[in-house]
């Protein structure tokens, strides 16, 4: 992997970079899901050659933090497991994101992991593609029980039957929540991802790196027509469909699998953060007791899929003891925050730690609210916005904020300058329909 890195404040598997607590290095995993020998190979390099953190990201991916500056036996070693892309400018374009249960999912009305493959090659080998923005990303939704439908993609696209037939909706800047701007068939995919991207750098502008930008100039349906034009196969209205929103959050637990008699266990690594020791404990259960693989969520936890359904007690035992969160009625399980100050120079205050605080105040009161603890505005810890956010804005004080949709950023401000207790106390007050997903 000859090819230069060009640079980027977004971290990769090729470029580390910097933080107050050493360097990060992201591993992108194809669809969330990575081998059981790739796992321990996550591990050991965490344990020697940085500082022992991992973290699962809001994207389905990981990271190793607290890297020193002599780090090529660290990417030698993710490489040489396979962890890295096909070419090494494609690195940073391999973003495209999957339900965690694809191919499993009893809900599924396709399995996207044969058409992720194809859009995966086509990203990292097509040099026009190397182009795109690091952040730039796109999502396929097979129509899921478990998906993560929140995130904003610059092209999502997302399952649906006609006349017993599966198509894909899609859309421009958005989530598969949104009205779709139209459709193309399943076979058609693959052509259509490559012409949106196609387009997009023909038109965009050196500082247009995002497709939201890129919509400002150019109406949507000036680019459906470009894109019709493009396409040999038919672009379709899809009348009033629109993507159903699941009816619980399924990324916790245990849940039966489109085989009969299988089933997968998700289990949440505290505020994200894994240890080797973690990691390695999960390899060695999927290897045991499932098909060696785990997958990774948007929610920053994991599954063990494809397990015998009279062996997911005994399994999620184990989990429990390796620290992992194993029960909807956890607090932390509920709870996101970012690095925080201990290892971001912009983060306001400790975010992990006081995370740690706030869950035990909710779990007092047996309270399970979805909240995102920020450092800064930035919000890197979560891609979509929060039931209730707190916004660091000095050491252990917050301002409150509760999703609404008719306000932009993190929501509508509810209070300022909160102590962690003062914060507690008003969500614990917050009518549960508010705040819970």
């Amino acid at each position: 992997m000859s090819a230069a890195i060009r640079p980027s404040a977004c971290p990769g598997l090729l470029r580390i970079v910097p933080a107050l607590d050493g360097g990060i290095c992201r591993i992108k995993l194809a669809g969330g899901a990575i081998s059981a020998a790739q796992a321990r190979a996550v591990a050991d390099a965490a344990q020697h050659h940085a500082g022992g953190v991992i973290e699962a990201t809001n994207r389905a991916n990981l990271q190793i933090r607290g890297i020193g500056s002599e780090h090529q036996a660290l990417i030698a070693d993710l490489l040489a497991a396979g962890l890295g892309p096909t070419t090494a400018a494609g690195d940073d374009v391999r973003n495209l994101m999957l339900s965690p249960t694809a191919g499993i999912d009893r809900q599924m009305i396709v399995d996207t992991r044969p058409l992720a493959a194809r859009i995966l090659v086509t990203l990292q080998s097509h040099p026009r593609f190397h182009e795109l923005s690091p952040k730039f990303a796109v999502q396929l939704d097979g129509g899921e029980a478990l998906a993560m439908l929140q995130h904003p993609h610059d092209l999502w696209l997302s399952a649906f039957e006609d006349a017993g037939e599966p198509w894909l909706a899609f859309g421009l800047a958005g989530c598969p929540g949104d009205p779709p701007l139209a459709s193309v068939a399943l076979a058609d995919g693959h052509a259509l991802v490559v012409a949106v991207l196609e387009l997009f750098l023909d038109l965009a502008r050196p500082e247009q790196t995002r497709m939201r930008q890129l919509l400002a100039e150019h109406p949507a349906q000036e680019l459906l027509a470009r894109l019709s034009a493009r396409l040999a196969g038919p672009v379709i209205s899809v009348g009033d469909w629109q993507r159903a929103a699941p009816a619980e959050a399924l990324h916790i637990g245990t849940y039966p699998q489109r085989e009969n008699a299988r089933v997968y266990i998700g289990a949440v690594a505290p505020l994200g953060r894994l240890d080797p020791s973690m990691l390695r404990g999960a390899a060695e259960l999927a290897e045991q007791w499932g098909d060696g693989s785990l997958r990774f969520t948007p929610w920053q936890s994991l599954l063990l899929p494809n397990l015998r359904a009279e062996d997911a007690p005994g399994v999620t035992q184990h989990l429990q003891q390796l620290g992992f969160l194993w029960a909807s009625d956890q607090a932390l399980a509920h709870l996101i925050a970012c690095t925080g100050s201990s290892g971001c120079g912009k983060a306001l205050a400790d975010t992990k730690g006081d995370a740690l605080q706030l869950a035990a105040l909710l779990q007092r009161h047996a309270r399970y609210l979805d909240v995102h603890l920020s450092g800064c505005s930035r919000s890197c810890a979560a891609a979509h916005v929060a039931p209730a956010t707190l916004l660091a804005v000095g050491p252990g004080r917050y301002d409150l904020y509760f999703r609404d949709a008719a306000q932009p950023g993190f929501g509508s401000l509810h209070a300022r300058n909160l102590s962690l207790e003062a914060a507690g106390a008003l969500l614990d007050a917050r009518p549960r329909s508010n705040t819970d997903d």
